[in-house]
């Protein structure tokens, strides 16, 4: 059997066309004509005004949060778990990323962690849809609202995923999503930042241009900015993909019901979660163990590779990771943030790229069963020689 990888996208004839056709056309007057359908048809999916190709989600982040006069002396609330996309940009302007603890249950931004780590200087909230889950808008966006504090909804995993019937990436000041080769809806790199703000949509404009004001010919800066832009040919991928997104979904909660029915029964370990009211497009399917828990994230991963099946760790809070845990934003977040630190350690993505099919996922299961057996009869091996 040919190594599993943990993930990959779904191409047709559609995406090559367009693709091809991009190559063909998308020059002269008409360079811009698959980058204004792609924003303009991903702005009206998710139903909001605006929407701005970019190159990545992280540049996303960047622009938001320059939009939206964050800088030195700010702190902008993250989770701790998350990418590191996610805080480097708060870097990127100066300001201090501050980690705040996630739910239990659905692995998002926790709003009664968030609510704790305000402070005076408190600018901005990053809340993250992890892994296709959506964090608890309502909440957050209440909490601040009270205080002031801006929401750039990181939805980079959540494409399709949806709140109160309202699409991850539209409930907040803005949102960003990533078109990476991994995600549900790709343009091999590439990235999304949407609003209903004029002005922050117009600001973004100029910042991603090199501070050139839209429609200048003069090549007149303003300012010295960015050069942050998606190319025709990404545009005319993800417009393609787009255009297939309830497809995409679908097969994606159709992985994860493979995955639910063929690891039933395992005790001590859990799934992805769908809240009340929301639906979780499930971008990595995503296996934790409860805290009580002896087995960790390594040893997994391990025993899936000998069988020749890719995976993923759960991510390391940030506040643990060699490039923040050395600086002070990091100390107290370690001591705070329990969840994070509990749910981390024994948590693994699970191959979840389009090529699945349920015989494969059926495979993968059986290993999980295999490795969760061992530790099944280590433990009361262990138990008996006590």
């Amino acid at each position: 059997m040919e190594r599993i990888p943990v993930a990959g996208p779904w191409i047709t004839q559609r995406e090559v066309d367009y693709v091809a056709d991009a190559a063909r056309t998308a020059w002269y007057d008409q360079a811009a004509s698959y980058n204004d359908r792609f924003e303009q048809a991903f702005a009206a999916y998710l139903g909001v005004r605006f929407a701005v190709t970019l190159p990545s989600c992280t540049s996303a982040i960047h622009l938001a949060l320059l939009a939206l006069g964050v800088g030195p002396g700010d702190e902008v609330i993250v989770p701790d778990i998350t990418w590191i996309a996610t805080a480097a940009p708060v870097n990127y302007v100066g300001a201090t990323p501050v980690f705040a603890d996630i739910d239990q249950r659905t692995w998002c931004l926790s709003a009664d962690s968030f609510e704790a780590c305000i402070t005076p200087r408190t600018k901005a909230v990053i809340p993250v849809h992890l892994y296709g889950g959506v964090a608890d808008m309502d909440r957050i966006n209440s909490i601040a609202a009270r205080h002031g504090i801006a929401v750039i909804e990181d939805a980079a995993e959540a494409i399709g995923a949806l709140y109160h019937g309202r699409r991850a990436g539209s409930l907040g000041d803005c949102g960003v999503f990533s078109f990476h080769g991994s995600k549900t809806l790709t343009t091999g790199e590439g990235g999304m930042l949407v609003t209903n703000q004029q002005q922050l949509w117009e600001r973004v404009q100029v910042l991603r241009d090199h501070g050139r004001k839209p429609g200048d010919r003069m090549f007149f800066n303003s300012e010295v900015a960015f050069k942050y832009k998606m190319s025709a040919l990404q545009a005319a991928l993800g417009l393609a993909q787009l255009e297939r997104i309830d497809e995409l979904v679908r097969r994606k909660r159709e992985i994860f019901r493979w995955y639910e029915e063929a690891l039933a029964g395992i005790s001590g370990i859990e799934l992805n979660c769908e809240s009340r009211d929301t639906l979780n497009s499930y971008w990595m399917v995503t296996i934790v163990g409860e805290s009580h828990s002896t087995w960790r994230k390594e040893e997994l991963m391990e025993s899936l590779a000998a069988a020749g099946i890719d995976s993923r760790p759960f991510f390391h809070p940030l506040s643990s990771i060699p490039a923040y845990r050395d600086r002070q934003c990091a100390a107290l977040a370690r001591r705070r943030n329990v969840v994070s630190y509990r749910i981390s350690p024994c948590g693994v993505n699970l191959p979840s790229g389009f090529n699945l099919t349920k015989d494969l996922v059926q495979h993968i299961a059986a290993q999980c069963r295999s490795f969760f057996g061992r530790q099944s009869f280590r433990a009361e091996s262990s138990q008996q020689a006590a």
